[in-house]
């Protein structure tokens, strides 16, 4: 290699850098831990979709002859609380947060790397004495770990379960604290807070939440162990303690958890629906105090899990009050997508169509949780398969959705490889119609008084439970294809451009993928976000699917 080869070759990419393994396992770079964590939370999402899987199957019949009653129960706690901590709660911040807040604000790395690349290996502490509490027994006591199960009368794999999630939530406010610190103290120079996309303020919303909100759960799961193993007298009422003292603790923290699942696909879908409607958000400012009121609120309406638990009257028509005063910044945020679509140019892209199937998913699901704040209705259809269909709807049918339609918008910085355009708008679309032939039906068997958790109902439920078992079907199938697409792209020759969506926002302004240090000079920003123009309009209806 003469030296003027040496000088006119591009900058290795943060892939290509360092090829050894060591270098993968002590990486400091931003990017790398945030392949890291996509790797790990690929794992878990298929080992909570396993037990999904089987669950449906127990289902599509009435009588419990698939697995038995225990097995049941062991399968849709695995499910949860995989599905919950180890996928849905870390997927966007430490993925897709990891790898763009930096890029999004012109820094280098995040402010502490080495606590960064901590928070994945104690993620992966976590995740392994949870997934290891299945070798030593399964945990029978739902997601939840109601008081008295976990504490008296549950098998001993609890303490593995609960462990897990008690390590793992260190990694979440490692990741919070990093988050906001780097926000704060490293956006580059003009690039004021509302010049932020509206992704970072998302994450930056969320980063409040897990750092105010998991401390609860992990001292509630604490107290869990104190009891179990100490008899001392929390919640247990032989014991002097107080069953509904669990709910309150555990659902100050996983109400605004529900917020650190869907804020950040919230900030996804708010950069996919300016992207390819070629038009700034609608109501920038308000979209941004939405995810603040939000993550605010989010605090204040823990009791309507607890209707029916025991609690004050009155105390459960002011916790119905503010459930219904948080779906207004949720509304905020849907109108002006809306308003954003109708005033843009809309393209079909596979992100878009993900976008499209998050705001109707995620407005029917938004929509029953206010029937669920209603008192009476809450009474009739509490503990059935209504609750379930509406988490999933937010959870699973949203915060899924905007993951995957990140996931596909940035790919080509990430990889530096586009995917098959096809592929993609067809796996949206049969997940889409697959989600809701699997979920939509679950209203109605709520509604007609199916009980959650059981492995056997009446017969008269039988046909709705198979088009649900038929609907997972076609939605495992839909998880599958992304899964073989996109990785088939990586075995393909480097075909991104830098900015292949011809995007706005400083992450396009580097090579796909991108170098090691992010920048080659540190940016300086003087225009507002989403400024889309004609020119850069038609350069998009250039683009080849």
């Amino acid at each position: 290699m003469t030296t003027l080869d040496a000088i006119i070759l591009p900058a290795p990419s943060y892939l290509t850098a360092h090829w050894s393994l060591r270098s993968w396992l002590l990486t400091l770079d931003h990017k790398r831990i945030a392949m890291l964590y996509l790797t790990s939370i690929t794992a878990f999402f298929f080992v909570g979709g396993a037990a999904a899987v089987l669950m449906r199957l127990e289902l599509a019949t009435p009588a419990s002859d698939f697995v038995v009653s225990g097995a049941y129960n062991r399968l849709f706690t695995i499910h949860g609380a995989v599905m919950v901590w180890f996928f849905l709660i870390p997927s966007i911040p430490t993925v897709l947060g990891n790898f763009l807040i930096p890029l999004m604000i012109g820094a280098r790395d995040l402010a502490f790397p080495r606590l960064n690349l901590m928070s994945w290996y104690v993620f992966m502490a976590g995740g392994a004495l949870a997934t290891g509490s299945i070798i030593v027994g399964g945990v029978d006591t739902g997601w939840t770990f109601y008081t008295p199960y976990s504490t008296t009368y549950a098998n001993s794999a609890v303490f593995p379960m609960v462990a897990g999630i008690f390590v793992a939530g260190f990694a979440s406010i490692m990741t919070g604290l990093n988050f906001i610190v780097t926000i704060h103290t490293m956006r580059a120079p003009g690039l004021t807070w509302f010049r932020l996309p509206l992704f970072v303020w998302a994450m930056y919303a969320t980063s409040l939440v897990l750092v105010l909100a998991t401390p609860v759960l992990a001292i509630t799961l604490v107290l869990i162990a104190v009891e179990r193993f100490w008899g001392v007298g929390v919640f247990d009422p032989a014991l002097g303690g107080d069953p509904l003292l669990f709910q309150h603790l555990f659902w100050f923290y996983s109400h605004p958890a529900v917020y650190i699942m869907i804020l950040p696909a919230m900030g996804v879908v708010s950069e996919l629906v300016a992207c390819f409607s070629r038009n700034p958000i609608f109501g920038y400012r308000f979209v941004a105090y939405a995810s603040m009121a939000i993550a605010i609120l989010g605090f204040l309406v823990w009791g309507h899990h607890m209707f029916v638990a025991g609690q004050s009257v009155h105390a459960s028509m002011v916790f119905s009050f503010l459930s219904f005063l948080v779906a207004i910044p949720s509304g905020v945020k849907v109108f002006n997508w809306i308003v954003t679509l109708r005033n843009g140019t809309i393209h079909y892209k596979t992100s878009m169509v993900y976008a499209l199937g998050f705001i109707g998913l995620f407005t029917l699901g938004g929509l029953t949780g206010l029937f669920l704040a209603t008192l009476p209705v809450d009474v009739h259809v509490h503990d059935t398969y209504f609750v379930i269909a509406h988490f999933h709807y937010i959870m699973v049918g949203g915060a899924v959705m905007a993951y995957l339609g990140g996931m596909h918008f940035w790919w080509p910085k990430i990889a530096g490889r586009m995917y098959n355009e096809g592929w993609g708008i067809f796996s949206a679309i049969l997940m889409f119609f697959g989600f809701n032939l699997t979920f939509f039906p679950q209203f109605i068997l709520g509604y007609l008084g199916m009980i959650r958790r059981a492995a056997e109902y009446p017969p008269e439920f039988q046909l709705l439970n198979v088009l649900s078992s038929a609907g997972a079907s076609i939605l495992g199938v839909a998880y599958l294809i992304p899964l073989v697409y996109l990785t088939r792209s990586l075995v393909r020759p480097a075909t991104a451009e830098a900015n292949p969506w011809n995007a706005t926002g400083l992450e396009w302004t580097v090579s796909s993928p991108p170098p090691e240090h992010n920048f080659d000079s540190t940016p300086v920003v003087t225009t507002p976000p989403y400024s889309y123009d004609a020119e850069k309009t038609a350069e998009l209806e250039a683009v080849s699917p």
